[in-house]
Protein backbone atom coordinates (compact mmCIF):
# COMPACT_ATOMS: atom_id res chain seq x y z
CA UNK A 1 0.00 0.00 0.00
CA UNK A 2 1.44 3.47 -0.87
CA UNK A 3 -0.41 6.72 0.03
CA UNK A 4 -0.47 10.34 -1.33
CA UNK A 5 -2.00 13.20 -0.19
CA UNK A 6 -5.19 15.20 -1.41
CA UNK A 7 -5.61 19.49 -1.74
CA UNK A 8 -7.12 19.46 1.60
CA UNK A 9 -4.78 17.08 3.22
CA UNK A 10 -6.86 13.83 3.42
CA UNK A 11 -4.21 11.20 2.89
CA UNK A 12 -5.50 8.65 0.19
CA UNK A 13 -4.47 4.91 -0.35
CA UNK A 14 -3.61 3.33 -3.38
CA UNK A 15 -2.03 -0.11 -4.55
CA UNK A 16 0.30 0.29 -7.62
CA UNK A 17 1.35 -2.69 -10.12
CA UNK A 18 2.14 -4.02 -13.89
CA UNK A 19 4.09 -1.95 -16.57
CA UNK A 20 2.90 -0.12 -19.33
CA UNK A 21 0.63 3.08 -19.45
CA UNK A 22 -1.46 4.21 -16.51
CA UNK A 23 -4.65 3.58 -15.77
CA UNK A 24 -6.40 4.45 -12.70
CA UNK A 25 -9.36 2.53 -10.92
CA UNK A 26 -12.12 4.43 -9.50
CA UNK A 27 -14.91 2.25 -7.12
CA UNK A 28 -18.27 2.59 -6.48
CA UNK A 29 -20.18 2.64 -3.74
CA UNK A 30 -19.40 -0.13 -1.18
CA UNK A 31 -16.33 -0.69 -2.78
CA UNK A 32 -12.57 -0.30 -1.53
CA UNK A 33 -9.68 -0.67 -3.95
CA UNK A 34 -9.73 -3.99 -3.36
CA UNK A 35 -12.95 -4.36 -5.38
CA UNK A 36 -11.08 -3.89 -9.04
CA UNK A 37 -8.07 -5.44 -7.81
CA UNK A 38 -8.90 -8.35 -10.06
CA UNK A 39 -9.52 -6.09 -13.60
CA UNK A 40 -6.36 -4.24 -12.39
CA UNK A 41 -4.66 -7.37 -12.28
CA UNK A 42 -5.72 -8.90 -15.84
CA UNK A 43 -4.57 -5.22 -17.22
CA UNK A 44 -1.10 -5.06 -15.56
CA UNK A 45 0.62 -7.13 -17.82
CA UNK A 46 0.48 -4.19 -20.31
CA UNK A 47 -0.69 -1.10 -17.84
CA UNK A 48 0.60 0.30 -15.05
CA UNK A 49 -2.24 0.28 -12.87
CA UNK A 50 -3.55 2.23 -9.81
CA UNK A 51 -6.47 1.48 -7.30
CA UNK A 52 -7.25 3.58 -4.80
CA UNK A 53 -9.76 3.89 -1.52
CA UNK A 54 -12.31 7.08 -2.30
CA UNK A 55 -12.03 9.13 0.80
CA UNK A 56 -13.81 7.21 4.08
CA UNK A 57 -12.88 3.92 2.62
CA UNK A 58 -10.34 1.49 3.28
CA UNK A 59 -7.08 2.76 4.54
CA UNK A 60 -7.96 6.70 3.21
CA UNK A 61 -8.49 8.81 5.50
CA UNK A 62 -11.61 11.87 4.98
CA UNK A 63 -12.33 15.25 6.04
CA UNK A 64 -15.29 17.37 6.35
CA UNK A 65 -17.03 18.73 5.21
CA UNK A 66 -17.70 16.94 2.07
CA UNK A 67 -17.89 17.91 -1.34
CA UNK A 68 -18.17 16.28 -4.75
CA UNK A 69 -14.70 19.24 -5.67
CA UNK A 70 -13.11 17.21 -2.68
CA UNK A 71 -13.18 13.61 -4.31
CA UNK A 72 -12.34 15.14 -7.54
CA UNK A 73 -9.23 16.57 -6.15
CA UNK A 74 -8.69 12.84 -4.70
CA UNK A 75 -8.38 11.72 -8.38
CA UNK A 76 -5.92 14.70 -9.24
CA UNK A 77 -3.48 13.61 -6.65
CA UNK A 78 -3.34 9.62 -7.78
CA UNK A 79 -3.00 11.24 -11.58
CA UNK A 80 -0.06 13.14 -10.17
CA UNK A 81 1.40 10.07 -9.26
CA UNK A 82 1.43 8.33 -12.35
CA UNK A 83 3.15 10.92 -14.29
CA UNK A 84 0.23 13.88 -13.88
CA UNK A 85 -2.13 11.86 -16.64
CA UNK A 86 -3.63 8.85 -17.11
CA UNK A 87 -6.51 6.61 -18.77
CA UNK A 88 -9.32 5.63 -15.92
CA UNK A 89 -11.53 3.17 -15.21
CA UNK A 90 -14.67 4.10 -13.51
CA UNK A 91 -16.97 1.45 -11.86
CA UNK A 92 -20.84 2.36 -10.89
CA UNK A 93 -20.62 5.62 -9.00
CA UNK A 94 -17.33 6.08 -9.60
CA UNK A 95 -17.71 6.10 -13.23
CA UNK A 96 -20.13 9.00 -12.80
CA UNK A 97 -17.15 10.56 -10.67
CA UNK A 98 -14.62 10.37 -13.35
CA UNK A 99 -16.49 11.80 -16.23
CA UNK A 100 -17.14 14.83 -13.90
CA UNK A 101 -13.27 15.03 -13.24
CA UNK A 102 -12.57 14.64 -16.84
CA UNK A 103 -15.14 17.32 -17.58
CA UNK A 104 -13.66 19.60 -15.34
CA UNK A 105 -10.34 19.61 -16.65
CA UNK A 106 -8.54 16.43 -14.99
CA UNK A 107 -6.04 14.78 -17.44
CA UNK A 108 -7.82 11.78 -18.28
CA UNK A 109 -7.14 10.77 -21.32
CA UNK A 110 -9.72 8.06 -22.03
CA UNK A 111 -12.39 7.12 -19.93
CA UNK A 112 -14.37 3.45 -19.19
CA UNK A 113 -17.35 3.70 -17.76
CA UNK A 114 -18.65 -0.23 -16.15
CA UNK A 115 -22.30 0.29 -15.01
CA UNK A 116 -22.26 3.89 -14.77
CA UNK A 117 -25.70 4.60 -12.69
CA UNK A 118 -26.90 7.74 -14.80
CA UNK A 119 -30.62 8.61 -14.87
CA UNK A 120 -31.76 9.06 -18.81
CA UNK A 121 -35.32 8.56 -18.37
CA UNK A 122 -37.77 10.54 -16.16
CA UNK A 123 -38.57 6.77 -14.16
CA UNK A 124 -34.94 5.73 -13.37
CA UNK A 125 -34.22 9.31 -11.47
CA UNK A 126 -33.00 9.46 -8.05
CA UNK A 127 -34.77 12.00 -5.19
CA UNK A 128 -32.73 15.30 -5.02
CA UNK A 129 -32.97 15.08 -1.45
CA UNK A 130 -31.34 11.96 -1.20
CA UNK A 131 -27.77 13.02 -0.15
CA UNK A 132 -29.44 15.08 2.36
CA UNK A 133 -31.55 12.52 4.23
CA UNK A 134 -28.76 9.87 4.10
CA UNK A 135 -26.82 12.74 6.15
CA UNK A 136 -29.38 13.10 8.37
CA UNK A 137 -29.91 9.45 9.45
CA UNK A 138 -25.47 9.52 9.51
CA UNK A 139 -25.80 12.02 11.71
CA UNK A 140 -28.86 10.67 14.23
CA UNK A 141 -26.45 7.36 14.69
CA UNK A 142 -29.08 5.04 12.01
CA UNK A 143 -26.54 3.66 9.77
CA UNK A 144 -28.24 0.96 8.81
CA UNK A 145 -31.17 2.46 7.65
CA UNK A 146 -28.51 5.16 5.91
CA UNK A 147 -27.63 2.00 3.83
CA UNK A 148 -30.82 0.54 3.16
CA UNK A 149 -32.28 3.99 2.09
CA UNK A 150 -29.39 4.02 -0.04
CA UNK A 151 -30.12 0.83 -1.29
CA UNK A 152 -33.31 1.04 -1.67
CA UNK A 153 -33.60 4.56 -3.53
CA UNK A 154 -30.19 5.13 -4.77
CA UNK A 155 -29.62 1.98 -6.00
CA UNK A 156 -33.11 0.62 -6.60
CA UNK A 157 -32.96 -2.90 -5.20
CA UNK A 158 -36.20 -4.51 -4.54
CA UNK A 159 -36.92 -4.19 -0.74
CA UNK A 160 -36.86 -7.95 -0.23
CA UNK A 161 -33.53 -7.93 -1.42
CA UNK A 162 -32.71 -5.40 1.50
CA UNK A 163 -34.58 -6.75 3.74
CA UNK A 164 -32.00 -9.66 3.14
CA UNK A 165 -28.93 -8.03 2.76
CA UNK A 166 -29.34 -6.67 6.11
CA UNK A 167 -29.81 -9.80 7.91
CA UNK A 168 -26.67 -10.84 6.11
CA UNK A 169 -23.23 -11.55 7.94
CA UNK A 170 -21.47 -8.80 5.80
CA UNK A 171 -24.22 -6.41 6.77
CA UNK A 172 -21.93 -4.94 9.41
CA UNK A 173 -18.89 -4.38 6.89
CA UNK A 174 -21.65 -2.11 5.19
CA UNK A 175 -22.21 -0.06 8.15
CA UNK A 176 -18.93 0.67 9.05
CA UNK A 177 -18.71 2.57 5.28
CA UNK A 178 -22.22 3.94 5.49
CA UNK A 179 -21.08 7.46 5.88
CA UNK A 180 -19.64 7.24 2.70
CA UNK A 181 -23.40 6.59 0.65
CA UNK A 182 -23.99 10.05 1.37
CA UNK A 183 -20.86 11.01 -1.05
CA UNK A 184 -21.75 7.98 -3.89
CA UNK A 185 -25.90 9.57 -3.91
CA UNK A 186 -24.23 12.74 -4.44
CA UNK A 187 -22.06 12.04 -7.49
CA UNK A 188 -25.59 10.00 -8.65
CA UNK A 189 -28.31 12.29 -7.87
CA UNK A 190 -29.09 15.59 -9.76
CA UNK A 191 -27.55 17.32 -11.57
CA UNK A 192 -24.59 14.04 -12.06
CA UNK A 193 -27.45 11.76 -12.36
CA UNK A 194 -27.12 12.98 -16.23
CA UNK A 195 -24.80 14.53 -18.67
CA UNK A 196 -24.10 18.12 -17.91
CA UNK A 197 -23.11 20.48 -20.59
CA UNK A 198 -19.50 20.28 -19.75
CA UNK A 199 -19.59 16.62 -19.66
CA UNK A 200 -21.07 16.73 -23.34
CA UNK A 201 -18.69 18.48 -24.57
CA UNK A 202 -15.51 16.36 -23.26
CA UNK A 203 -13.59 15.93 -26.27
CA UNK A 204 -11.82 12.47 -24.56
CA UNK A 205 -12.19 9.09 -25.82
CA UNK A 206 -15.04 6.70 -23.86
CA UNK A 207 -15.61 3.77 -23.48
CA UNK A 208 -19.19 2.27 -21.77
CA UNK A 209 -19.60 -1.01 -20.41
CA UNK A 210 -21.98 -3.21 -18.38
CA UNK A 211 -21.92 -6.78 -18.47
CA UNK A 212 -24.33 -9.37 -21.02
CA UNK A 213 -26.22 -10.15 -17.68
CA UNK A 214 -26.73 -6.31 -15.64
CA UNK A 215 -29.56 -5.31 -14.09
CA UNK A 216 -31.95 -4.01 -16.94
CA UNK A 217 -31.64 -0.19 -15.80
CA UNK A 218 -27.80 0.08 -15.68
CA UNK A 219 -28.07 -1.50 -19.59
CA UNK A 220 -30.82 1.26 -20.30
CA UNK A 221 -28.78 3.76 -18.95
CA UNK A 222 -25.01 2.32 -20.81
CA UNK A 223 -26.99 2.00 -24.29
CA UNK A 224 -28.10 5.75 -24.21
CA UNK A 225 -25.47 7.31 -22.59
CA UNK A 226 -22.84 7.31 -25.84
CA UNK A 227 -25.21 9.82 -27.95
CA UNK A 228 -25.05 12.20 -24.82
CA UNK A 229 -21.55 12.32 -25.19
CA UNK A 230 -19.06 14.17 -28.06
CA UNK A 231 -16.80 10.52 -28.49
CA UNK A 232 -18.00 7.64 -26.84
CA UNK A 233 -19.31 4.12 -27.67
CA UNK A 234 -20.79 0.85 -25.93
CA UNK A 235 -20.10 -2.45 -25.69
CA UNK A 236 -21.54 -5.75 -23.75
CA UNK A 237 -18.77 -7.45 -21.69
CA UNK A 238 -19.45 -11.09 -21.83
CA UNK A 239 -20.90 -12.71 -18.36
CA UNK A 240 -20.87 -9.97 -15.42
CA UNK A 241 -24.47 -10.68 -14.13
CA UNK A 242 -26.24 -8.76 -10.94
CA UNK A 243 -23.55 -5.50 -11.68
CA UNK A 244 -20.46 -7.52 -10.99
CA UNK A 245 -17.06 -7.62 -13.68
CA UNK A 246 -15.79 -10.55 -15.24
CA UNK A 247 -12.09 -9.55 -15.02
CA UNK A 248 -10.80 -11.32 -17.89
CA UNK A 249 -13.32 -10.33 -20.02
CA UNK A 250 -13.13 -6.80 -18.69
CA UNK A 251 -9.52 -6.07 -18.90
CA UNK A 252 -9.11 -7.47 -22.84
CA UNK A 253 -11.87 -5.54 -23.62
CA UNK A 254 -9.76 -2.21 -21.94
CA UNK A 255 -7.11 -3.23 -23.30
CA UNK A 256 -7.98 -2.96 -26.81
CA UNK A 257 -9.45 0.17 -26.36
CA UNK A 258 -6.65 1.69 -25.15
CA UNK A 259 -4.69 0.09 -27.98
Amino acid sequence: MLTTTSADGTTIAYDRSGSGPPVVFVSGAFNDRHTLAPVAAALAPSHTVVCYDRRGRGDSGDTAPYAVDREIEDLAAVLAVVGGSAAVFGFSSGANLALLAASRGLPVTALVMYEAPFALSSDDRRPADLPSRLAALIAAGRRADAVTTFQLEGIGLPPDMVAGIRQSPFFPQLEAIAPTVIYDATVTAPPYDQPTPSMRALQVPVLVLTGAQTWPVLRRAAEALPSRLADARYLTVPGGADHTIPAPETAEVVRTFLA
